[in-house]
């Protein structure tokens, strides 16, 4: 942001004091002086001039990125076929925020060369989505742009070049398909869906949608394969043809009073509470800092709803008869606890905000008695409240929490403004899921799932053994810490373009990158990773509450000489087989497999690496600004996971680490190695993993020079020399020490000189060589020093040598 300081600023606003005192404040660089807040968003440029990008009040929130309209706007006015263009945010659709560019051109501009030309100077967070040309731009009396007359965009507003419409039925149904998974309004048959885009997760949906639509089952490989409307078509209709035998049944509502099983990932939590039932291994927590009027009675009423609407979070796990079961409650007495700190100093309501939220991050579950989703309020002052909340893993899911925010947002802002809420109804709940995985993985679908699994992973390593700051324990403790980090924008960018242009997606390259720190960590050629898949796949399920989430096991082959591209194209085959074989639980695999349980690590994989894509969405509640507080980790699942997630300025990555193996230091050197590494792959993507560089500038000068930096004065004196020096120094002081032997500098002198003149009696001198046969012992000493009293060079020569090479 801009500010002006100097002689020539103004006194304040004329009989506006409130803004006088918001506007011009005190420089923070010169207390007698004063700065003007201009409000202006501007960058320094190299040769010293200053950008204006736009305002500051002109910056807006989509899907998590904050975006700077201005710069979009600054981005567009380089174009010199463009006269003017504004760039504004629309929600025509509830819930469905868009970027809309406006422009005013003599030329018909294609909408695939404008969005090309942004690509290469804005991130792809800020192209927007649509383009309406106009004839001139409206305007307010005083001269601004008129933002409220700009027109809603449609398909007439945009250019058909390079449309092709839709031929058959089967592109027609698909068309439609993609825009409600994109959200846009208008796809041609020959567009990329990445390219517009789409990614791993939306890909997901499409799968789920098409299955929905055409009754086929499509892997998720052959959207990267087929990425068009055209060729995805004449896949369906191809697989239509030939109608796989492993097609998934529909999911049917269980029958009233029917026992419901654990799904196969919740029995897997199940088991590990039972080996540690005061674990918060698997809390699922956050905190939120609320600032405004908020309405307690529609925040609890909206959790209410929520709860109500989702029979996984009014359930208990229960064991009867042996066997782990879910217990659905049809009547909950569920209430938001509010605790009220109004009356408390600043630094003690810090205080024990602090505690509190510490305290419900780390509280472990009953799963038998307790309420699996808890929530507190604590009141700081009528406009300031800090929400907590924290369910269990066995019943949500990463994917779950951005079902829930967009619930909870929604009947929030209804019930606030009088209007009754109508969600879309459930068509079952996460135990018809349960029950239905039980009933259909088996038989020749779980064959199927098996063979490739037990042939991808037959003899892979049991451990990867990373190096350590301490040994391993003999019992797993899951304790841990986490440390984030940041990836600069930069760097971020170029590596989104290394993936497109290797036609991999993103994942698929920071994968590879981890997979080789952890090579050169280790030495290993055999590598396994764990990743999660959402395993929502299912267009019934895309709107439910429940732990879906699956574990992937990807296994990396590498060698000295491989390039990280082989890797990246390695990786992106094991990815995609592994896509299409997700529906095997990993309980599952770990018990075909059989593997030997080690109470010392986790099965099969050590390490995780996850990328954060799964769909958020805004908390923008009417009147409340809502920020997140971090929450500590105390926790680590495996001994090693790096999470990534793409925010507007860059890549935020972090570690949750096993403090049992690992120190502090020992995570911050390993961001550095692998900011390191990800600078030197988009540099050189093509070069030997073993070549690319990890080492930090930091770590170069310490190990290059400071470390070698071994010059040393010496003195010109002899080593016979400096040893009658220290004779004389400490004559009575120890100088060998041999078993049970010890002598001390004037004897071991006397000695020495003794063998000395014997030697030079025998014609010993300056030019003579002196062989030593004795093993390690006092007198070799003797005789090494002698030899060196005598002028000569000695020879020592090993006892077990054969008598013909002595």
């Amino acid at each position: 942001e801009l500010y002006i300081g100097g002689i020539a600023l103004a006194d304040g606003y004329l009989n506006r004091p409130e803004l006088t005192a918001e506007r011009f404040i005190i420089n923070p660089f010169d207390e007698n002086s004063r700065l003007y807040k201009t409000g202006d968003l501007v960058r320094y440029l190299p040769d010293g001039n200053i950008e204006f990008l736009g305002r500051i009040d002109n910056q807006v929130k989509i899907r998590g990125f904050r975006i700077e309209l201005g710069e979009i706007e600054t981005a567009l006015s380089q174009n010199a076929d463009i006269q003017a263009s504004c760039v504004i945010v629309r929600e025509d659709n509830p819930g469905n925020k868009r970027l809309v560019a406006y422009i005013v051109s003599d030329k018909t501009l294609a909408v695939s060369e404008l969005r090309e030309y942004l690509q290469g100077r804005l991130p792809e967070y800020m192209i927007p989505n649509s383009f309406v040309y106009l004839e001139k731009l409206p305007l307010t009396p005083s001269g601004k742009i008129d933002r409220r007359a700009l027109p809603a965009p449609s398909i007439n507003t945009e250019t058909k070049e390079n449309y092709v419409a839709p031929n058959t039925p089967t592109e027609e149904i698909l068309t439609g398909i993609w825009t409600q998974v994109l959200k846009i309004e208008k796809v041609g048959i020959n567009d990329n869906f990445f390219e517009l885009g789409g990614h791993s997760l939306l890909a997901t949906q499409l799968v789920s949608r098409i299955r929905a639509s055409f009754q086929v089952e499509i892997p998720l490989k052959n959207i990267f394969t087929a990425p068009t409307i055209e060729q995805l078509a004449q896949v369906i209709e191809t697989t239509q043809k030939q109608q796989a035998n492993t097609q998934q049944t529909p999911i049917q509502t269980r029958t009233e009073n029917q026992e419901i099983p654990l799904s196969y990932a919740q029995q897997r939590l199940w088991f590990i509470d039972k080996l540690e039932p005061n674990s918060a291994s698997y809390n699922l927590s956050a905190a939120l800092k609320i600032q405004g009027e908020l309405s307690i009675e529609a925040l609890e009423i909206s959790f209410k709803t929520i709860i109500n609407r989702h029979a996984t979070l009014r359930t208990n796990i229960r064991e009867i008869a042996g066997k782990p079961q879910q217990i659905i409650h049809y009547q909950t007495d569920w209430k938001l606890s509010v605790i009220n700190l109004e009356n408390l100093d600043k630094e003690t309501q810090e205080k024990q905000t602090a505690e509190i939220i510490n305290q419900q991050t780390n509280q472990p579950f009953n799963l038998a008695e307790d309420s699996l989703i808890r929530a507190n309020l604590i009141k700081i002052s009528d406009t300031e409240n800090i929400l907590t909340l924290c369910m269990h893993h066995i019943i949500s899911d990463g994917w779950s929490i951005g079902v829930f925010i967009e619930e909870l947002v929604t009947i929030y802002n209804n019930y606030i403004q009088g209007k009754e809420t109508e969600l879309k109804s459930l068509p079952i709940q996460y135990a018809d899921f349960a029950i239905w995985q039980r009933n259909w993985l088996q038989g020749e679908v779980l064959e199927q799932q098996l063979n490739y699994w037990t042939k991808q992973l037959e003899n892979a390593p049991k451990l990867l053994e990373l190096p350590t700051d301490r040994p391993r324990p003999a019992e797993q403790t899951y304790k841990g810490k986490y440390q984030q980090f940041s990836i600069t924008e930069q760097l971020t960018n170029k590596l989104k373009k290394l993936s497109q242009e290797q036609g991999v997606t993103l994942f698929m390259t920071l994968f590879t990158a981890y997979n080789t720190l952890l090579y050169r960590y280790t030495g290993q050629t055999d590598i396994l990773v764990g990743t999660p898949i959402a395993n929502r796949n299912r267009k019934e399920i895309e709107a439910l509450i429940g732990f879906f989430v699956n574990t992937l096991v990807l296994r990396t082959k590498l060698g000295e000489n491989s390039k990280f591209n082989e890797i990246l194209n390695q990786t992106r085959t094991t990815a995609l087989s592994a896509y299409a074989h997700q529906d095997l639980p990993f309980e599952m695999l770990v018990e075909a497999l059989e593997i030997e349980r080690e109470l010392s690590h986790s099965p099969l994989f050590q390490v995780m690496f996850v990328l954060q894509n799964a769909p958020t969405s805004d908390i923008e509640i009417s009147g409340l600004e809502i920020t997140s507080i971090e929450t500590e980790i105390t926790t680590a699942k495996f001994d090693l996971t790096l999470t990534m997630k793409q925010t507007s300025d860059g890549l935020i990555g972090g570690w949750e680490y096993n403090t049992d193996l690992f120190d502090s230091s020992t995570i911050e050197r390993m961001t550095g190695h692998l900011t390191t590494l990800l600078t030197a792959i988009v540099e050189n993507p093509t070069a030997e993993i073993n070549q690319l560089p990890i080492l930090t500038e930091p770590e170069k000068q310490t190990l290059l020079i400071n470390w070698n930096n071994t010059e040393t004065t010496y003195s010109e004196k002899t080593v016979t020399q400096l040893f009658t020096e220290q004779v004389a120094k400490t004559p009575d002081a120890i100088a060998v020490v041999s078993e049970n032997q010890q002598i001390t500098y004037s004897e071991l002198n006397k000695k020495a000189n003794k063998l000395a003149h014997h030697l030079t009696s025998l014609g010993v001198g300056t030019d003579s060589i002196v062989g030593i046969y004795i093993e390690r012992s006092l007198e070799m000493i003797i005789g090494i020093l002698a030899t060196l009293k005598a002028g000569s060079a000695y020879l020592p020569i090993d006892t077990e040598y054969p008598k013909e090479r002595v």
